[in-house]
């Protein structure tokens, strides 16, 4: 493997770098230098939760993040929501420094298409109950729901129930552009947890088997594989990355 591939893994929703934990020294202990990115407002950054954050203040923290530690070889991992964020990350590498993104992996995780919103595959349901638990803090943010639905039992759900923080709302329904196209061009990777199957990333487990271009992994376990199966999912980063 070249030395000087990288894997940035960016949590999803609620989450942090921290459920990132028992993954992190399996990436390095395989030889990869591998990073967790904390987006603003959540995790170890909840103190710094404001109106002002953004779809674009997580991308930036994701693009700065590799810009600081000049990597130059990058595999880019998003879970969840963190599929809108690695897809503007994209974006903005291809762009400014074309080459460095080697490989894209969305983690059961939203795949926009140009002009999307996290919230645009989503029920008119969720959309709705989403914006309702908001009105709480008078829209600033909705808070996580019960680890359990992520397929978690037991020790596991209540470490990840101890960590989750509130969600910065005014990014739900924000529009991402992106070319799509120079996007399109890095090789990418689905990975679908399918035991049980969150019902908010259906419409990209249709799109991954109807478009061409992507490699499919499924595992059966739940939402959080970095909790639940954190050395089968290292094993398939590993492998990313030794291919790229």
């Amino acid at each position: 493997m070249n030395a000087a591939t990288s894997i940035v893994l960016v949590h999803g929703a609620w989450h942090g770098a921290w459920c990132w934990r028992h993954v992190l020294p399996l990436l390095r202990e395989g030889g990869v230098e591998a990073h967790a990115v904390t987006l603003t407002g959540l995790g170890d950054r909840a103190h710094l939760m404001s109106p002002a954050i953004d779809l674009h203040t997580h991308v930036q923290d994701v693009v700065g993040l590799i810009e600081a530690e000049e990597l130059q070889r990058v595999v880019l991992v998003g879970h969840s929501y963190g599929g809108m964020v690695v897809t503007g990350a994209a974006d903005r590498l291809q762009a400014a420094a074309p080459g460095v993104l080697r490989h894209l992996v969305y983690l059961d995780a939203v795949l926009p298409y140009p002009g999307d919103s996290w919230s645009s595959p989503h029920t008119p349901e969720t959309r709705a109950q989403r914006a309702a638990s908001a009105q709480s803090s008078g829209g600033l943010h909705f808070p996580p729901p019960d680890a359990e639905v992520f397929g978690l039992h037991g020790e596991d759900r209540a470490w990840v129930n101890r960590r989750q923080t509130p969600q910065p709302f005014r990014l739900y329904d924000q529009p991402l552009d992106f070319d799509a196209d120079a996007v399109a061009r890095v090789p990418r990777t689905f990975i679908d947890c399918t035991a049980p199957a969150l019902a908010t990333i259906a419409a990209s487990r249709a799109r991954v088997r109807r478009e061409p271009g992507w490699h499919l992994i499924e595992m059966a376990t739940g939402h959080d594989p970095m909790v639940s199966e954190p050395a089968t999912l290292a094993a398939h980063l590993l492998a990313i990355a030794r291919a790229a």
